[in-house]
């Protein structure tokens, strides 16, 4: 099939959903991805923050076809030694002691939400399950975290929401401070609101953010489903703010491009879960698994958590001298290898210009371009992506 044929059985299969662009990916290899007409690109999107390793990275396949022969999927009614090692090793590389696999973002936030009320009506009683999140935050798209996510925009259409969410200003501790009531059981934040803007809080924010909440007993969840696995140049965000929270989210990184998703907490808290209480009958499969321990080796061990901060660097540099050349251009931010480039202007039809020229972005928030390439990209592949933006965004001074 080429590109139309696709366009066209899309729209007569599939439910209307998203938004595509208009090229068919048919294949990738690193940070390059070709068309159905064999067109080249450079992947500055990685399947939204998820192939932090690009694709078809050699040792990624090995593993999906050595596990695939053994053991593809038992459910949680079995032990499996691939999600035995996983979590064993998510916990030594974290603050958490315990972990729950399930298959995507939006499910580990689902974990987190219920294992916060769950704790808090075990320990204050049934009156503490409100959880306070922030505006324009993205937690997901299942009902309980839709009405999480801080957006009227993405919630209208499918009241009544799950009732015990309210929303305070990102950034602003004071407002959280002065939202806190006898309900209130947990407060569930991005360390950078990527979906919202690429926001990153001031260094005192979190800090004061964790000590509030510890003299309050109440619950604060990282959200770091974007944020994780070498995203912001440490395995997760959290570490860069020198503190930790009590429960923890993760996907997209996580598996490579293989749907997973984790909940992390302390013991303490995730002693709330008893057999019953919560479950998923993907979740955790020896396939997934065992990818995602591939993932954590050549993150650690093979050096590719280190190559993606350097490149982080190179990327943020990079896009500081095109803040200084081009006016329409107001701010430059973000932390390692999630960056964003806040306009004056709309930033969309900048999206289809450099597609045009073969780079592959994409925009939030109406005028933030938005750069979360594999962590294996190189300064070439960097370079590429900054000419183009300099080429498009010269039409726009």
């Amino acid at each position: 099939m080429i590109t139309s044929e696709f366009q066209k059985n899309t729209g007569k299969y599939l439910m209307d959903t998203y938004t595509r662009l208009p090229i068919s990916l048919v294949r990738g290899n690193g940070c390059l991805v070709y068309d159905a007409e064999g067109r080249e690109y450079v992947d500055c999107l990685a399947g939204i923050a998820v192939n932090i390793l690009g694709h078809a990275h050699p040792d990624l396949v090995d593993a999906i076809i050595r596990q695939a022969r053994q053991l593809i999927h038992t459910s949680n009614l079995f032990y499996t030694e691939p999600q035995i090692r996983l979590a064993q090793r998510l916990v030594e590389l974290s603050f958490a002691d315990k972990v729950f696999f399930c298959n995507s973002g939006t499910e580990a936030n689902e974990a987190a939400i219920k294992l916060a009320r769950r704790y808090a009506h075990n320990t204050f009683g049934p009156e503490r399950f409100e959880i306070l999140t922030m505006v324009n935050s993205f937690h997901g798209r299942t009902l309980a975290s839709l009405t999480a996510t801080g957006q009227p925009k993405l919630q209208e259409g499918f009241g009544p929401l799950v009732p015990g969410f309210r929303y305070v200003p990102f950034n602003d501790l004071e407002a959280v401070k002065a939202n806190i009531t006898p309900q209130t059981a947990a407060v569930m934040v991005e360390p950078i609101q990527a979906e919202g803007g690429v926001i990153v809080p001031n260094p005192s924010y979190l800090k004061g953010l964790r000590e509030f909440c510890t003299e309050q007993q109440i619950l604060l969840i990282f959200d770091e489903v974007q944020t994780g696995m070498g995203r912001t140049g440490t395995l997760f965000a959290y570490e860069q703010f020198g503190i930790q929270p009590d429960i923890m989210t993760l996907a997209k990184g996580l598996g490579g491009g293989i749907p997973i998703g984790a909940c992390l907490a302390t013991d303490t808290i995730a002693a709330a879960f008893e057999p019953g209480t919560h479950a998923s009958t993907f979740g955790g499969n020896p396939l997934a698994c065992a990818v995602a321990l591939k993932v954590l080796d050549l993150l650690i061990e093979g050096g590719k958590l280190e190559q993606g901060r350097l490149a982080g660097r190179y990327l943020a540099k990079g896009l500081s001298s095109l803040n200084e050349k081009f006016s329409c251009i107001q701010e430059v931010r973000g932390k390692g290898l999630l960056q964003g480039l806040e306009l004056t202007i709309d930033g969309k039809p900048l999206v289809l210009e450099c597609l045009e020229r073969r780079v592959l972005i994409n925009c939030t928030m109406g005028r933030v371009l938005r750069f979360v390439p594999p962590l294996i990209i190189s300064n070439a592949q960097i370079d590429r992506l900054l000419s183009v933006l300099s080429e498009v965004l010269s039409k726009h001074r």
